[in-house]
């Protein structure tokens, strides 16, 4: 249908007036181009094509300018570029209100309600070279993607480089990580204006001049180059692919999709948490029944390596010897702990161990740990190992390896494996078929196709995967439940040897901008507030607690060792109760990179928790309590600073733990000293 609007299943009622009109007029191009308008009316965004025959996108927020015109298109290596010469060949504007359940997650109900415009462009050229731009408009933010149907003149893409602009309308604040550095996602976010950033990873969170919240990601990325993002000029931003070893970032042979460009928009930083737009542009679950997986704690083998207690290497410090691991089991059963996490149980630690994938087997035990016996033994004892593969960025050796590697874990009742890719970016090994070794980035297309063949592989054992120095999350955790988390920042390992630490910041940071994209495997709790040679770090006590609300996983670390929750029993008591998988999640308020409160609903229990942080000034936060179920009692179990709680001074373990009878009439004023937090238990009565 050409140039008429096509919609399906599309409710005018509930349709803004200058859409409802729009489609009594049955045309969608308006202003000069193709529009289509979020189910609210608020963002609607338009595609043109310029004299030149270039395809750009604009979107306005309220009937104002958000991103101007943006242009589309890809540059290639071997073909002329996709991104002039263009016509609009035909287009059709669709709607959709839908409901999915996740298996596990922040909510367990998710609502996709969106209008979709789909673009098909033709060159006027002889190459008449077809490319469809699809967009998907919701309430609160955009993605769109290229979709390239089987055709004569372009059958394989070998893309040299994205040509996606993002043009924003007006300057504001930034908060971002450098892309392209040697050290991955691991780096301390920067603050800065918009107009002065660089190259960054996503998510990029900005804060614009008139107020308006917006984070830049991607969705779904599956067998392409993650994206950076590039400041060209101003606020003019463009889409850069991950590098390859060969001059073209991606090939593809046609038909296929790109992964979606998405950006969130909102006018307050706890909406842009609360959206669920990368979700909701992947593919359903293809793994059919998942409840082998079940959301749990775990302890470990790990933050006494990280402390140079032990070694992660085999000899006299060896940390995975049988007995120590027994210790550890012992430790969960005693706390209702489902996991114990060992690292270095495996051949290929022994010696220059980074960037050396070819040392390590993943289905061979060192002579001191006892898989057959420490199996057993867990078993006996109602807890399950879970697996360390670190490959050292060997993702050809470890993939030569996956199916042995799985079925010695399966064997072994591990219900959950977490690799491990330590080397320098732009560093992992790929091995070709005529025995080529070249290298490649942790979030090139390669890695991209390499974490899913080890996610696919996991699934066929019932085995859950937790990557570390990952390939970011673009929300492939719906299609792909067994991924289900990662690490893809700076965790709480920095808080042992880092310079300089995490700040007391970084929390209210991660939350706005990292934890947007998905759950992540911090490793919290480390109630001892040192780290190596008994380094002071930069959080309160309560604000340890509060990590396990604020910064979400299905899999949650207690980091620390078993001698130090025994010197803090009050704490760890709110670790052992703390759940991890909700129904509900709730942001009552927040700033990005200064502080946030949120609450979250258990699954099973219909507890409510609450977690809030601040950076290195001390707030009260009031908290409304409406959330609780009205008309019921609830006792509220709080952990919050005591007096004179600072993360700079010898007062950072300063905590008090209450009890309150509360209602959802109540609400509830928390004091968080310098660095501090709180965390609160809500236990119907």
């Amino acid at each position: 249908m050409r140039g008429l609007l096509a919609l399906t299943a599309l409710t005018l009622a509930g349709a803004a007036p200058a859409f409802a009109q729009d489609v009594a007029q049955g045309t969608a191009q308006r202003d000069g181009g193709i529009s289509a308008v979020s189910p609210d009316g608020a963002l609607r965004v338009t595609v043109t094509v310029d004299g030149d025959g270039r395809p750009h996108y604009a979107v306005t927020r309220k009937g104002q300018p958000l991103v101007q015109p943006s242009r589309l298109g890809f540059l290639l290596t071997d073909a002329p570029k996709l991104e002039r010469n263009f016509a609009i060949d035909s287009h059709t504007v669709s709607s959709a209100d839908t409901t999915w359940e996740q298996p596990w997650g922040e909510w367990q109900s998710v609502r996709d309600r969106h209008t979709e415009l789909r673009v098909r462009l033709k060159e006027t050229t002889a190459l008449a070279r077809v490319m469809d731009v699809v967009f998907r408009v919701f309430d609160d933010g955009f993605g769109f993607r290229y979709e390239f149907p089987g055709q004569d003149n372009l059958k394989t893409l070998n893309i040299a480089d994205e040509l996606t602009e993002f043009a924003l309308a007006s300057d504001g604040t930034a908060w971002w990580t450098p892309a392209g550095e040697w050290n991955r996602y691991e780096y301390l976010y920067n603050k800065t204006p918009v107009s002065a950033v660089t190259q960054a990873h996503t998510p990029v969170t900005m804060k614009l001049a008139d107020g308006t919240h917006l984070a830049f990601h991607e969705a779904a990325l599956v067998d392409f180059a993650g994206m950076w993002l590039r400041r060209v000029e101003g606020t003019r931003f463009r889409a850069t692919l991950s590098p390859a070893s060969g001059s073209a970032r991606v090939t593809r042979d046609a038909p296929f999709t790109t992964p979606w460009r998405t950006v969130r928009v909102a006018d307050t930083a706890p909406q842009l948490y609360m959206s669920q737009l990368e979700l909701n542009l992947n593919e359903p679950n293809r793994l059919g029944d998942v409840s082998w997986f079940t959301p749990s704690k775990y302890v470990g083998v790990w933050w006494e390596m990280h402390l140079d207690k032990a070694t992660w290497a085999s000899g006299d410090k060896l940390g995975a010897k049988t007995a120590n691991v027994k210790r550890y089991i012992d430790f969960a059963a005693k706390n209702g702990f489902r996991g114990v996490l060992v690292e270095g149980w495996n051949v290929g630690w022994d010696g220059g161990w980074f960037d050396n994938g070819d040392a390590f087997d993943f289905d061979k035990p060192v002579a001191q740990f006892d898989m057959a016996a420490l199996s057993a033994y867990a078993k006996k004892k109602g807890v399950h190992l879970i697996g360390h593969h670190e490959t050292a960025g060997g993702a050809s050796q470890y993939e030569a390896q996956l199916d042995d590697a799985y079925r010695f874990a399966a064997a072994n009742g591990i219900e959950v494996v977490k690799t491990g890719y330590v080397t320098d970016a732009g560093q992992v090994d790929r091995d070709w078929p005529d025995g080529k070794r070249t290298q490649e980035w942790h979030d090139g297309q390669f890695m991209a196709r390499h974490h899913l063949k080890v996610v696919e592989t996991a699934a066929k054992y019932r085995i859950a995967v937790n990557p570390h120095e990952p390939i970011k999350d673009t929300g492939l955790r719906r299609t792909y439940p067994n991924w289900v988390s990662r690490e893809g920042a700076r965790g709480q390992e920095y808080n042992a040897w880092g310079v300089p630490k995490n700040g007391p910041d970084h929390e209210a940071n991660l939350f706005f901008t990292r934890m947007l994209a998905g759950p992540f495997d911090f490793t919290p709790g480390v109630l001892s507030l040192e780290g190596k040679n008994g380094e002071p770090i930069e959080s309160t006590l309560a604000k340890q607690l509060a990590q396990y609300i604020v910064l979400y996983s299905p899999i949650q670390m207690a980091a620390d060792l078993p001698e130090n929750y025994a010197k803090y029993p009050g704490a760890f008591q709110f670790i052992k109760d703390v759940a991890v998988d909700w129904t509900d999640t709730r942001v009552l308020n927040g700033e990005v990179g200064e502080y946030v409160t949120v609450v979250r609903k258990a699954k099973g229990t219909g507890e409510w928790f609450l977690g809030a942080v601040t950076d290195g000034t001390a707030r009260t936060t009031q908290v409304k309590l409406d959330f609780l179920e009205p008309g019921k009692r609830y006792e509220a179990q709080i952990y919050r600073d005591g007096e004179g709680a600072d993360y700079r001074t010898d007062k950072r373990h300063a905590i008090v733990i209450e009890r309150k009878a509360v209602t959802a009439d109540d609400t509830l004023s928390i004091w968080m000293g310098p660095g501090g937090g709180a965390a609160v238990r809500f236990v119907a009565r």
